[in-house]
């Protein structure tokens, strides 16, 4: 009997890990140079489903756009999954040395970058820079 409660679990939580992992909308090629072409404000979360710290960066960024919609429906939040695309050209063309890094992108500049950081007051920060690109 636990057998079988403990497969079904697994099964269903590897399918809703991707959805649970990670903040915004889950990245294609493509995905990111479209959205700076038309003229948004990319946050671009590198994570990966085992990353403590990715989790710890999750949980901060769901609870900052809890707090603030204006983050989310001004900013375009892409979630880039680093098992899957840490050698895509997006990857590379940004030099993203690893997972847990956060990047804020509009037109073909970068306004800021975190590598591994947790704190909130970063996090925020970040946000708020991408923001206030946005509604610049």
């Amino acid at each position: 009997m636990y057998r079988r409660t403990f497969l079904a679990s697994a099964a269903a939580l590897t399918v809703a890990g991707p959805v649970l992992a990670n903040t915004g909308v889950s990245y294609t090629p493509g995905l990111v140079r479209d959205e700076l072409a038309a003229g948004k404000t990319v946050f671009v979360d590198f994570y990966t489903d085992w990353c403590t710290t990715c989790r710890s960066q999750e949980r901060t960024i769901k609870a900052l756009l809890a707090e603030n919609p204006a983050y989310e429906k001004n900013v375009s939040f892409v979630a880039v999954d680093w098992d899957v695309h840490s050698n895509s050209d997006l990857a590379k063309s940004l030099n993203i040395p690893r997972r847990a890094t956060l990047v804020v992108l509009q037109g073909d500049k970068e306004l800021g970058r975190i590598v591994a950081g947790t704190s909130k007051g970063e996090i925020k920060a970040l946000m708020d820079v991408a923001l206030g690109a946005a509604t610049a």
